[in-house]
């Protein structure tokens, strides 16, 4: 199986990598004329099938600077994501800098979203990877622009916290995960991944935590609540403060 998704991942890369540069003008829809052979078995090309594409280059990174591109492909009975990042040449050429490429629940659309997850200044990239809990908890991939590089980086455990929201009041991402009750997570970014330092748990009890460096929760409160208070999200936790319900 893995070596399946390897032959389908390089064959998709190829096709879109055969250019470093392209002009300003929106890719075409094209054809893979490859023959892809999985298990003694041919896959056509015409197996290939792109489901979504979505392209932006006015908002993400330096804007009108950087451009990002993110295709959704049905093979078969698998979806695989195709994501490419490219940067404005000074002869108004488009440089491909990075490719990223991952398996995908056939279930959801992607979904992108273009915003500031950790208020530079520079807008970030985030698209649905999965949905998990009976469609309640949206997981997102989640990539930040490094402006010192010009690139965008993988937040490797961004999966782990579905539903993630910019907390501009705490300068943070918060995520609020649904399972038997309800958990508030506050995550500062540290290089390539998410860090907790503070939680906020409901079911029987609403439990608030702080969260060392090295993981080590500090209880800070424990206190019985009841069933309408389980399904609150949290924008503090010390002093703890919810989230307005949006009508």
């Amino acid at each position: 199986m893995l070596n399946k998704i390897n032959i389908i991942l390089t064959l998709i890369c190829l096709f879109w990598n055969a250019q470093r540069a392209f002009p300003l003008v929106e890719i075409e829809s094209t054809t893979l004329d490859s023959t892809l052979k999985i298990n003694d078995t041919k896959a056509s090309a015409d197996s290939i099938i792109r489901v979504e594409y979505f392209v932006d280059s006015v908002n993400i990174g330096q804007k009108h600077k950087n451009k990002i591109e993110i295709t959704n492909y049905q093979v078969k009975d698998s979806n695989y994501v195709v994501i490419n990042f490219y940067s404005l040449l000074e002869n108004r050429l488009w440089r491909l800098k990075q490719t990223f490429n991952f398996e995908k629940d056939g279930l959801t659309s992607c979904d992108p979203l273009i915003s500031d997850f950790n208020n530079d200044n520079f807008n970030d990239f985030t698209y649905i990877s999965a949905i998990a809990a009976r469609m309640s908890n949206e997981v997102r991939r989640l990539f930040i622009y490094d402006n010192s590089k010009d690139e965008l980086i993988l937040i490797k455990n961004s999966e782990d916290y579905p539903n993630m929201l910019y907390n501009k009041q705490l300068d943070c991402i918060d995520a609020f995960l649904i399972h038997g009750g309800t958990s508030t997570i506050f995550l500062k970014i540290i290089g390539d991944s998410l860090n907790e330092f503070a939680s906020v748990h409901n079911s029987d009890y609403r439990v608030i935590y702080k969260t060392d460096k090295a993981g080590n929760r500090t209880l800070i409160r424990k206190k019985k609540i009841n069933d309408e208070g389980i399904w609150v999200r949290y924008k503090n936790y010390d002093p703890l403060e919810a989230y307005k319900e949006k009508n």
